[in-house]
């Protein structure tokens, strides 16, 4: 299941450095070809809560199932596109089968493992998805190079197939009542109205503006389709979307807020950095993609050893830690200058990854194991819509201030992370206060008897 998690999260970064290739063979633009990208991150963080619901309602192992079928057979299509339309279509459906497959991988994982390795659960899975992140534009770069920008997609494949067989034979859970499954539609279409509306304003502010009338609207449009989610869900009462006792969950609702903040720092830091390496360092697009690896590798590292760590030394401590160092992270990157070089990026990286590793399984694992056992596949996907929702916001408010601060380009940048730094210092006195359980409240972890 960790092989599956590595495809998903390597899609978001292998398929970047392989932009300017595909432009050139579709003799189209950069604005057309990003779609690529945006496409299957907006279909992906749309979908994710819609994935995890259905999961728990008809089972994880169908979910996974079905999730991987959508998200191979449309890689298999995308590799073998003719136009910028046919790839960009395949994209939305792969980002689908991506919205099935993470809830239903996070749901199973934690429910295969015994309760007093939850912490090993979400570092497993989140580690798989640092590593997917870290190879991402390295393996997409020697592709693009050695083969074709298309076996970025074919690749998905095997690897897809090798991870359905296993978990084929290998895993089993319980499958979920009959009597359970009835699908909210009223609830999912307004949450994905509002959800596309939003990200999709923020993600064209920085090229319309925040006074732009199409950005007002859809922002408009956002928020009365989240308003009236609300309601829709009491009405629905247990088959709502997101159950009432889901959100009544202070852990869970601490944990979600807290990644909304952290989130910024994370997404400003995947897209600022590879542009000061290429900008201001005069790297190329792969050589950025190297630049990367002490954040992505430490992020994985980090994600993997917070698995054991959840259960020594707590969520709490791990959470506050995790977020120290997300907020320390763009202050280093603030006091960048006109004449650094690399290596003055370097300890922010190692810092910001050491957080992120920390700070994101952690939440994820204090989230999720707060609500009941049958609904930890919807968690999982809430958390992560939290996530894109909150790196969506954060990029929209960093690229306002990157814009109005520069030129210089340096100038931007540090105003950019002093943001960013800002955002998640908030997120880090949420989790002090909330996540893992409240202050003065020590949680005890039964341990099992050697």
């Amino acid at each position: 299941m960790g092989m599956a998690v590595v495809v998903i999260a390597n899609d978001f970064t292998a398929v970047n450095v392989a932009l300017p290739t595909m432009e050139q063979d579709f003799h189209t633009d950069i604005n057309t070809i990003q779609w690529v990208i945006n496409a299957y991150a907006l279909t992906f963080g749309v979908m994710i809560v819609t994935g995890g619901r259905l999961a728990d309602m008809f089972g994880r192992r169908n979910a996974f199932f079905l999730g991987t079928a959508i998200f191979a057979s449309m890689s298999a299509l995308g590799g073998a596109a003719q136009t910028e339309a046919w790839l960009i279509g395949a994209r939305v459906l792969m980002g689908i089968g991506g919205a099935l497959m993470w809830p239903a991988i996070l749901g199973m994982t934690y429910e295969i493992l015994p309760e007093e390795k939850a912490g090993l659960a979400g570092g497993i899975i989140i580690g798989a998805a640092g590593l997917g992140n870290a190879v991402g534009p390295l393996l997409g770069g020697v592709l693009t190079d050695e083969l074709s920008w298309r076996w970025i997609f074919f690749l998905n494949v095997p690897i897809a197939a090798f991870a359905v067989g296993v978990t084929y034979w290998l895993v089993h859970v319980k499958e979920p009542a009959a009597s359970e499954r009835r699908i909210d539609y009223p609830g999912i279409a307004a949450l994905s109205v509002g959800l596309v509306s939003l990200l999709i304003a923020l993600d064209q502010v920085a090229e319309w503006g925040w006074s732009d009338p199409r950005v007002l609207g859809l922002l408009a449009l956002a928020l009365a389709t989240i308003a009236s989610f609300l309601p829709l869900e009491r009405r629905a009462g247990t088959h709502a979307l997101i159950p009432r006792e889901v959100i009544r969950s202070e852990s869970f609702t601490a944990s979600c807020i807290a990644v909304l903040f952290m989130a910024a720092t994370f997404f400003a830091a995947l897209l600022y950095l590879p542009q000061f390496m290429q900008k201001q360092l005069g790297y190329s697009a792969l050589e950025a993609g190297l630049g990367m690896l002490p954040f992505l590798a430490v992020f994985a590292l980090a994600s993997f050893a917070a698995g054991p760590l959840y259960d020594r030394v707590g969520a709490k401590r791990l959470a506050v830690v995790g977020a120290a160092c997300i907020t320390a992270g763009p202050f280093l990157f603030s006091l960048v200058g006109e004449d650094s070089g690399y290596g003055a990026l370097i300890p922010g990286m190692i810092v910001l990854g050491i957080g992120a590793g920390s700070f994101i399984p952690t939440a994820t694992t204090a989230g999720v194991t707060s609500v009941d056992e049958s609904q930890t596949s919807l968690a999982g996907g809430i958390v992560y819509m939290f996530q894109i929702a909150g790196g969506s916001i954060g990029l929209g408010l960093t690229t306002t201030v990157f814009s109005s601060a520069s030129p210089p380009f340096v100038d931007g940048i540090q105003a950019a992370f002093r943001l960013d730094a800002a955002l998640s210092l908030i997120g880090l006195l949420i989790a002090i206060a909330f996540v893992g359980g409240r202050l003065g409240k020590q949680r005890v972890v039964a341990r099992p008897a050697d």
